[in-house]
């Protein structure tokens, strides 16, 4: 299929909505962003990639980031990510900590903030140095070797990761945090602050669409843990928002308070939007709203 004129079809539809939503601004850094940017690309299986709008321009990637992170860890201990997170979507605000004492320490899925923090903490144990492997693991997949962490927004999230500290202590307390807190911490808020554009995302993310093929040959996944992490999108992706993005748009995904979406068709496409206004549940409300209408004009929801 030829995605460009519906890719252009998009972009147009989305300079005429109204600028609902507002950017984060729990995170300093993310709160003086210029709200009405808009970017989309989409690389299709076989390779072809369309862009519109500020799909080169990079931004914090945020939770859209932790998919890497999982990825990452199932590489290196599925047993141990399965034993300590999981599958189940939390119907509550991403960084809720109501769930964590019922259900003893052991967080919902690995894309809600504790989770995360989690696969962080894994991460932390079984790499030498996580964070130079999981920008080695983007960066290949992504084809941009000057992908980095974002320092400013990192620094500006660990002045006020409080309730995120929390979410540690608390699952340390029941045995889930085996590192130091603060490293653990420090790895997490520096995965989230990655900055991507739209179209590094919708290469980085083709490994979904094409179950593992555009892999780097250093880094392989089976083929159960790639339906695994599209199963985790499609349910625990946006939060308590997740059954109205499957209900409008109909794919994996994920989105990040930092206006990005990343999601997947299987077999046919990976995308990626940007844009910074949020819906209530954190989740990029002009972002969703391209997806739905990209999925209604080219009949690709996966149901």
């Amino acid at each position: 299929m030829n995605y460009q004129p519906i890719m252009q079809g998009i972009f147009e539809e989305m300079q005429k909505e109204a600028p609902l939503g507002t950017v984060a601004t729990y995170i300093p850094e993310l709160a003086d962003i210029n709200p009405d940017q808009f970017g989309i690309a989409l690389l299709d299986v076989d390779g072809t990639h369309y862009a519109m709008g500020d799909s080169e321009k990079r931004f914090s990637a945020q939770s859209v980031a932790k998919v890497f992170a999982l990825s990452l860890a199932l590489r290196h201990a599925p047993d141990e990510v399965w034993k300590r997170v999981g599958v189940e979507p939390s119907g509550d605000p991403f960084n809720s900590l109501g769930l964590l004492e019922v259900e003893a320490g052991r967080p919902r899925n690995p894309l809600v903030n504790a989770g995360a923090i989690v696969v962080s903490d894994i991460l932390l144990s079984v790499c030498d140095n996580p964070l130079d492997e999981l920008l080695a693991f983007v960066r290949a997949m992504a084809g941009a070797q000057d992908i980095a962490i974002d320092e400013a927004v990192a620094a500006s999230e660990l002045q006020t990761a409080h309730r995120n500290r929390a979410h540690a202590h608390f699952m340390r307390s029941f045995g889930n945090i085996h590192n130091d807190v603060e490293e653990v911490i420090g790895v997490y808020v520096r995965i989230c602050a990655i900055a991507m554009s739209c179209s590094e995302l919708a290469r980085a993310f083709a490994f979904l669409a094409n179950q593992g093929r555009s892999l780097p040959p250093s880094f392989r996944l089976d083929a159960r843990a790639i339906r695994r992490i599209n199963a985790l999108m499609l349910t625990c992706g946006f939060y308590d928002e997740a059954g109205e993005f499957a209900f409008s748009v109909g794919l994996p995904g994920k989105s990040g308070v930092g206006g990005g979406i990343a999601a997947v068709c299987p077999d046919r496409y990976s995308v990626a939007t940007w844009s910074p206004r949020l819906t209530k549940g954190g989740n990029s409300y002009l972002g969703t709203r391209a997806l739905a209408r990209l999925t209604t004009l080219s009949d690709s929801s996966i149901f």
